[in-house]
């Protein structure tokens, strides 16, 4: 029983990645706008009812896979370490994506990865509900600090010093690949820029959300 549910949900996993692909190359070949869900089935080798129970709209065919990372900040703080500040967290999170070259923050040599950046960024639909998540996962991370701080202007305050330091740091991995250098030459000083980041952050916020 277990290894037949663990069959199904790889093949699951197999057909939304295969839906994704197909549909990024294919906006990206023809425009957003110019391709519709059924030329993506098609192309895909599935309904297009399977393709709506895997992604509920057109836009989560670009989205889906990436958007929880929109969230990373808010979960770092969420589950850091009694004695550890919510700057070290978010830190300690984004180095280890350093580390692990995480696509997320730039630093994948899968071109794949960079064809999906352009897309988002010519096409004005996606780049609306590129912001809007953005902005969900900065109040997320507003709500997480505000909890246990119950100062919600400082938790908002320390939410946009965090985010806006993230976001610089990712727009520089893509800036310099896109410059020219190789995302491997990019990851090797990326930790010690995302140290000096944080910390001058930290100077501003020492002492501020340190879990008791």
């Amino acid at each position: 029983m277990a290894e037949a549910m663990g069959l199904r949900e790889r093949k699951k996993r197999q057909t939304a990645m295969r839906i994704w692909r197909t549909a990024v190359e294919l906006f990206v070949e023809r425009g957003f706008d110019a391709v519709s869900v059924a030329e993506i089935a098609d192309a895909a080798e599935v309904s297009k009812m399977t393709v709506f129970n895997y992604f509920g709209t057109k836009e989560d065919l670009v989205f889906r896979p990436m958007e929880e990372h929109f969230g990373d900040a808010a979960r770092a703080v969420r589950e850091r370490e009694p004695g550890e500040s919510a700057v070290d967290a978010v830190r300690r999170q984004f180095l280890d994506m350093v580390e692990a070259r995480d696509p997320s923050i730039g630093l994948n040599t899968e071109p794949f990865a960079r064809t999906l950046r352009t897309l988002v960024g010519e096409t004005p639909a996606l780049r609306e509900r590129a912001l809007i998540a953005s902005h969900r996962g900065e109040e997320e991370l507003v709500r997480t600090l505000a909890e246990e701080s119950d100062d919600p202007v400082l938790a908002a305050i320390a939410a946009a010093q965090l985010i806006s330091a993230r976001n610089a740091l990712v727009e520089a991995h893509h800036r310099r690949i896109n410059d020219g250098e190789s995302p491997e030459a990019v990851a090797e000083d990326a930790a010690d820029q995302a140290n000096r980041a944080f910390d001058l952050i930290e100077r501003g916020l020492a002492g501020y959300a340190v879990r008791k």
